[in-house]
Formats: C-alpha cells, structure tokens, sequence
C-alpha cells in the first residue's frame, strides 16, 4: 500500500522555527502526499509560536502511515515505542551531531519525494522489553530501541551487578554499571563502553559492562531468544539506577531485579538511501576508524 499521509514530527529545540520540517512539508504536498505537523512534547512558550497547526501526535499515528522526524537519534528514540505499537515507519532527518539511525541529512531532503514514488525500503530493528520486579511485583516497564543501562548513582565509587541470562549466571560485573543495548544501540553507549558494533538488523542482546575494575571484563553478544536479568549484588545503600534509551532514571533498591527481553514489537526505519552502516560510522566518527567530515 502507498503512503498518502505522513506526520511532519520536530524536536523544536533541534528545528528552529521548524524549517526543516516546513521545507519538507514543501517537498511532499509538491509529491502529492497529505501531511500533518505534531510535536514530540510540548516546548516552552506552546506551539502557536511556530505558524503552522500542530495537532496531538498519538491521535494523528491512528490514521498515518509515517512519521519523519527532525532532530538527532534522542528525538527518533523518543518517538520509537509509539509508531512501533502503532506499525507505523520512521524515517529520521538529521540536525543533531551523529545520527547513526537517521536516513536524510538537512541537505539531502530532495529525497523526500522518493516517498510519494514508493521508491524506498523497510527495515526492521529490534527492540526491548524492560521491566523491574520487586517483592514479586513489576514496578516498571518500558521499551527501548538503544539500550538499557543499569549505572551507579554520582556519588557512589563502585558497584556490583549479578547478570543472568536464563538459568545460566553470565557473571558479576564491578564497576560503574552495565549496558544491555540492541544491535541498534550498539553505536551508542554501548560503543562508548567497548562494547562491539553489531549489524543492527541482527537479533542479540549486546551487554557491555562499564568501567568495568578487573582486567576480565568483557562485552557478550548473545541471543535474543532469552531474558536478561540484571540484579544489584550489594545489600548497602549504594544508588543504582536505571534508563531506558537515555530517559527519566529510575532508582532501583536491594532485591530488585531488572529484565530484559526482546519485544514483539519492533521499529521499522526508512531507508531512502544506500548508505550502509560502515559507511555511515567511516563518515561520521573519528578515533582511527574513520575520518572527520
């Protein structure tokens, strides 16, 4: 089925006065495509402030059938739980610094009427299912399409989580946390933990640890078929947290165990282009892989 109404999503705060998106809603009324502005969240100063009509995001994914964002990864990551419960594709231009999950640079958004053609693909990323038990009851859940990571708190110098994977301990990790991303999320965190750059279409859990205090300390691709659970090992007051795709912290206590599973859902990128993630990652990082643009 062809695209005919495609929501028009910036982060105002990335898309100033929204030009990008206005320039793109240019571009696909020109294809002959319906289109409609919502925000991701309500910015200072309300939304008349930007000259167009900006409707409720939720109630506008019940009748679209795609979203193209503006921003970095931070604003595709806020968007990927609801247009993955809503089957509806996301297609990322890019105005942040890296943007590894986004498809379309400022300056390439003439590939936007490529959409009203039907000349582009789906492809589908793995997600997360992330829950906290605590005295046998589920305290929170969330779905993350990056990672999860469970961290100390500022003050605290070092501590240490039991990991889990089914009925098997993979080990007890010292440090300043843990990292569980998707092949996604492998670019992100988990990069920055030593963690391995996986194909991102690939089904595995990655699990980095973080600044890890011993020299044994290694990351895990494992498969996604099982559950995580992660699990502060320290019975003091230690601060332990948790975030999911970068958001609100959650503060964990002793006993609680945090599990992690592949979703039944998943968010579908547009991809307008050829660009593979290796050429993505040679253009767009530095540190001896790759060059500066």
């Amino acid at each position: 089925m062809g695209l005919k109404r495609v929501i028009l999503c910036p982060n105002p705060y990335r898309d100033k006065g929204l030009a990008a998106a206005k320039e793109a809603d240019e571009i696909l009324r020109g294809a002959g495509l319906e289109t409609v502005y919502c925000l991701p969240f309500k910015p200072e100063g309300g939304d008349a402030q930007f000259g167009v009509p900006c409707r409720p995001l939720q109630q506008e994914l019940r009748r679209s059938d795609l979203v193209v964002a503006f921003g970095g990864d931070g604003t595709i990551l806020h968007l990927a739980r609801g247009v993955s419960m809503r089957g509806i594709p996301l297609l990322g231009v890019n105005l942040g610094s890296l943007g590894f999950m986004s498809e379309v640079e400022v300056g390439e958004m003439h590939l936007l009427k490529n959409l009203a053609r039907g000349q582009f693909r789906r492809e589908k990323r793995m997600m997360l299912d992330v829950s906290v038990v605590r005295d046998n009851w589920t305290v929170y859940t969330n779905s993350a399409l990056n990672d999860a990571v469970i961290c100390k708190g500022a003050m605290a110098r070092v501590i240490r989580l039991q990991v889990d994977t089914g009925e098997d301990h993979l080990g007890l990790f010292s440090g300043d946390g843990v990292v569980v991303a998707t092949p996604t999320g492998s670019t992100g965190y988990s990069l920055s933990a030593g963690g391995p750059i996986v194909e991102p279409t690939a089904q595995n859990f990655v699990i980095s640890p973080i600044c890890a205090h011993t020299v044994f300390s290694k990351s895990f691709v494992l498969s996604a078929a099982g559950t995580v659970t992660v699990a502060p090992a320290d019975k003091n007051r230690k601060q332990v947290y948790l975030s999911v795709d970068g958001g609100k912290a959650f503060s964990l206590r002793a006993g609680d165990k945090v599990r992690i599973s592949r979703s039944r859902y998943e968010t579908e990128l547009v991809r307008l282009t050829d660009r593979s993630i290796y050429e993505v990652l040679r253009t767009k990082m530095t540190g001896g892989i790759g060059h500066e643009e």
